[in-house]
C-alpha cells in the first residue's frame, strides 16, 4: 500500500478588498437673484403666490416685508417668513413652505475650446467638470491644464485656476478615495474659460 500525501485545502478565495470614499452630503440649492419661488402658508390661501428674487438678491411678501433670499436654502427662508408672519397670529403661526419653480438664476458661462459655449443654468450646484460636459466637452487642442474661473465679487473681478487635467486623466492620474482637493462649484455668473 503505497502512501499518499495528506491533501492540503487550498485556502478559499477572500473577498475582494474594496476601497470607498467617503461621499459627501448633497448641499442644498441655494437661492440666486433671477430664481422664482413658490411661497405656501398653510391655512392662508391669500397668502400663497409665486416670487421672483430681485438682483438684489431679496423679494418682498405680504406680512413678512423685505425677505433675503440670496445665497440661502428654502429651508431658511421658510423659517424666517413664519418667524415674521408669527407676531400677526394670536395662537401658532402656520407652516410656510418654500420651493423653488425656476432655478434660473444659477447662470454660468463656458467658453473657449469646448464643443458647444456658451451661458447655462442649472437647478443644483455644478463643479467644473460637469459645467465642462454641459458644454459638450473639450475641443481639440484644448488646453485644460491652463483652465481658469473668472468670479465677479464684491472687491473686484477673480481669477481662479483650476486643474482639469488630472481629473480627465481619470484612473492614470488618480487615485482611489477621496479627492485631496475637490473640484471647484461654479456660483452664478462664473465664466468658466478653457484655452
Amino acid at each position: 500500500m503505497a502512501a499518499t500525501a495528506p491533501a492540503t485545502a487550498e485556502p478559499a478565495p477572500g473577498p475582494t478588498p474594496r476601497v470607498t470614499a467617503t461621499v459627501p452630503p448633497v448641499s442644498q440649492y441655494r437661492v440666486n437673484p433671477g430664481d422664482d419661488l413658490d411661497v405656501f402658508v398653510w391655512g392662508e390661501e391669500r397668502m400663497q403666490r409665486s416670487v421672483r428674487v430681485q438682483p438684489d438678491g431679496t423679494f418682498s411678501f405680504p406680512l413678512a416685508g423685505t425677505i433675503k433670499a440670496m445665497g440661502r436654502n428654502v429651508t431658511d427662508i421658510a423659517a424666517d417668513i413664519r418667524e415674521r408672519i408669527a407676531v400677526n397670529y394670536r395662537s401658532t403661526a402656520p407652516d410656510v413652505t418654500v420651493s423653488v419653480r425656476d432655478a434660473t438664476g444659477l447662470r454660468f458661462f463656458v467658453v473657449g475650446k469646448v464643443r458647444t459655449p456658451g451661458s447655462f443654468s442649472s437647478g443644483s450646484a455644478v463643479n467644473i467638470l460637469q459645467a465642462l460636459s454641459m458644454a459638450g466637452g473639450a475641443a481639440e487642442f484644448a488646453d485644460i491644464s491652463n483652465a481658469v474661473i473668472l468670479r465677479q465679487t464684491p472687491s473686484g473681478q477673480i481669477v481662479e485656476p483650476v486643474q482639469l487635467n488630472t481629473v480627465l486623466k481619470g484612473g492614470r492620474a488618480l487615485k482611489a478615495g477621496s479627492l485631496s482637493r475637490p473640484l471647484p462649484m461654479l456660483m452664478s455668473g462664473d465664466v468658466l474659460v478653457i484655452p
